[in-house]
């Protein structure tokens, strides 16, 4: 007896039934005229996205001040990094908080800094060699992908990077592909709903916000917020076993 394949989204081999991946509904993005000026017109779920810190700025990302005004070492402790993990800074800048998990994930782990901007790739090279650090991974992401190993990485952090990703759709389902089962997506943006926190409008984002946006993912489960930081928010999604 004769067995077909009914379709590409389903093969029976060996005895294994292997489904398409998730279909995920990308939503349309909008231009206007009228806009922010510290954004670049286009919006993202009534969103819109700002513009991308240059390199020229990394020394903004090195002030001696952060310690104090964004409390990074509270951040870290909040991610439960442990020994041996794959874990990615996408949108890495200068590489503060790459140098902040480096340690904690020791020899046997790796941390991944993604960036569009090759300056900034070099900035943290350099600095890697200078201290002999051994476990950074440098990659060259394009705007609608970090350039990750699939399913493959544990964490994924982005610091205040997100609300600047031109297509925030492509990257975070770039990213979502990258993650092991188990692995967590986290979102590190300053606190749009507290108008203390001293920062440009369109460079702040809402919980709410961040949710509304993660609503397209379903494999994706918000499962934390830290609200301990001074400015910002930490919003943790963690991906789910898609057997269950």
């Amino acid at each position: 007896m004769k067995w077909k394949l009914p379709c590409l989204a389903f093969a029976l081999l060996g005895g294994l039934v292997m489904a398409e991946p998730p279909k995920r509904e990308a939503p349309k993005y909008e231009t206007k005229k009228d806009h922010d000026p510290d954004g670049i017109g286009k919006f993202y779920l009534g969103r819109e996205i700002a513009h991308v810190m240059g390199f020229q700025a990394s020394t903004w990302l090195e002030r001696p001040e952060r310690v104090k005004e964004e409390e990074p070492e509270k951040l870290i402790k909040a991610l439960d990094i442990k020994e041996g993990m794959t874990v990615a800074d996408v949108g890495a800048g200068s590489g503060y908080h790459c140098f902040l998990m480096s340690p904690l994930v020791g020899e046997k782990g790796k941390v991944i800094a993604s960036d569009i901007q090759q300056q900034m790739l070099d900035l943290i090279t350099a600095k890697a060699k200078k201290l002999k650090v051994a476990n950074i991974e440098t990659v060259k992401g394009t705007t609608s992908d970090p350039k990750l190993p699939a399913n493959s990485v544990d964490l994924i952090m982005m610091v205040d990077v997100y609300h600047e990703f031109d297509q925030p759709f492509e990257m975070t389902e770039k990213m979502i592909d990258s993650l092991k089962t188990g692995g967590r997506l986290v979102f590190v943006e300053f606190r749009l709903e507290d108008p203390k926190v001293p920062i440009k409008l369109v460079h702040k984002m809402s919980e709410r916000q961040v949710i509304k946006e993660m609503s397209a993912f379903s494999e994706m489960e918000h499962t934390k917020t830290v609200t301990t930081l001074p400015w910002q928010h930490v919003i943790i999604f963690t991906k789910k076993d898609a057997k269950k």
